[in-house]
């Protein structure tokens, strides 16, 4: 089965299993948001989630921070919860830092962006949510 380059299985294997740092972009106090949801799975999954926004809020017990450049540590997985217009400076910012990988949120598309970070050498995926990938693995 042929499967669109965003949406690589050896990626999103390689992004959910053998990362731990997680900063999620959009990550805001708010338990209603997908962004919150996603990012307790992450901890519940063993990740350490890292909160990305502009107010750098303490969320789910991880302090945040306005931007990924001035995260202190290494980021192995900069997961995107942005509108796809405002996507593509992350995925940019993502490999300024040297980030490992990009995962764009479930309905965040940017081609070139996508085109652009895996120019970079970055892996990326694209349109889908760790929820749904740990999902299908069964």
């Amino acid at each position: 089965m042929s499967h669109p380059a965003h949406l690589d299985p050896a990626v999103i294997d390689q992004l959910l299993d053998d990362t731990t740092t997680w900063a999620v972009v959009g990550l805001s106090g708010n338990p209603g948001r997908t962004a919150y949801r996603i990012a307790a799975l992450l901890q519940q999954r063993g990740k350490r989630i890292v909160p990305i926004h502009p107010s750098a809020p303490v969320v789910l017990g991880e302090q945040g921070y306005a931007t990924l450049a001035d995260v202190p540590f290494p980021i192995d997985v900069v997961d995107v919860f942005r509108r796809s217009e405002d996507a593509g400076r992350f995925a940019d910012e993502a490999v300024a830092v040297g980030a490992a990988g990009v995962w764009f949120q479930l309905g965040v598309v940017d081609e070139a962006a996508f085109e652009r970070t895996r120019a970079a050498g970055v892996p990326m995926v694209m349109d889908t949510c760790p929820a749904i990938e740990w999902a299908n693995r069964g």
